[in-house]
């Protein structure tokens, strides 16, 4: 029989540190049964709290029945139940001690605040009252326990304001060296939309077939001297029976080429294309059909944006911090 530890939370501590197993004695008429039985296990002692067996099932189900419908082979399936679980249960004693943080700090919330929360998730979501009773109900929640699941939300959100996010400042300094240190982010860039002809060869190819590969790529560049479109001569190569071959390939950051292609494109202009390239894999022509080029953003135009980037780093690290330190102080003991 599983049912929530209440009354026995202090009989279950001391029993579980003692290497005890968590037992009662069941009331039956006027009397006592002589055989105890297992009310549920502790997974986890928090202080003067306890996660239990049931706790951890409870939250762990949802991920159990996601990672088994992932079919991996079963060796992989256990070790990531095993992680996965693992992980909750570390989550769930971080809650627990949230929990008494709140509780020795007296941070409350009210009914009003609930209800305000219900009323702006429903309308950035655009649903009416219906359908989000629908909605829990096939998720297999009440609203009663809906609305608990936002209390603890919301007051672990203030503990967050009160410990945290209160006590972050950033300044002008850090502004301006998270943006001097990302200007591949908003230092502006240039683009290279680039197309090629070739032929491919082994890089064992002999020396012959250097040669006929060469040729064949000067017949084509000789069609490109007489003034046919680069864009025309990759469509031809579709259905020609030469070697030739023609690709589109698309937007490139001079960065992102091999130092022989990366000169080579560097002395383009747009509708421009290149000499013919002897390179390991084979001779080619790289032509350029248009440079996208995207402005620098000042300082002062994005300044905003890299502030709320630092603080949300600011409060997910403080707060990892806050949580360590909190641990550190705190009596627990995980009983597997």
């Amino acid at each position: 029989m599983i049912q929530k530890i209440v009354d026995y939370k202090q009989h279950f501590i001391v029993g579980l540190l003692c290497g005890c197993m968590v037992t009662t004695l069941i009331s039956r008429g006027s009397v006592y049964a002589q055989e105890p039985e297992m009310i549920d296990r502790i997974v986890a002692v928090v202080n003067n709290d306890i996660i239990t067996l049931y706790d951890l099932n409870r939250a762990f189900k949802p991920y159990e029945e996601n990672i088994k419908a992932l079919r991996y082979a079963p060796e992989k399936e256990r070790q990531t139940l095993y992680q996965v679980r693992k992980d909750l249960l570390d989550k769930l004693i971080d809650s627990k001690l949230a929990d008494q943080e709140i509780e020795r700090a007296q941070i409350s919330v009210d009914e009003r605040d609930i209800d305000m929360t219900i009323e702006r998730i429903k309308e950035a979501r655009s649903i009416t009252d219906e359908q989000l009773r629908e909605g829990l109900t096939r998720q297999g929640m009440t609203l009663a326990e809906y609305r608990k699941e936002l209390k603890e939300q919301i007051l672990r959100t203030k503990l967050v304001n009160r410990e945290v996010k209160s006590k972050i400042v950033i300044t002008k300094v850090d502004i301006k060296a998270y943006y001097d240190s990302h200007q591949d982010k908003y230092g502006g860039e240039k683009k290279y939309y680039l197309y090629n002809i070739f032929v491919r060869l082994s890089p064992a190819a002999d020396t012959s077939q250097r040669e006929d590969a060469l040729r064949q790529i000067e017949d084509a560049k000789a069609k490109l001297d007489q003034g046919l479109s680069f864009e025309a001569l990759v469509d031809q190569l579709k259905d020609s029976s030469t070697r030739v071959e023609g690709t589109e390939l698309g937007l490139y950051r001079l960065k992102e080429l091999s130092e022989q292609l990366r000169r080579a494109v560097a002395k383009l202009k747009a509708g421009e294309f290149s000499e013919v390239l002897d390179t390991e894999f084979g001779p080619q022509i790289i032509y350029l059909q248009k440079i996208q080029e995207t402005h620098s953003k000042s300082l002062e135009e994005i300044e905003s944006e890299i502030e709320e980037i630092l603080y949300t780093e600011s409060v997910d690290n403080r707060y990892q911090t806050w949580l360590d330190e909190l641990r550190k102080r705190s009596l627990i003991k995980i009983i597997s």
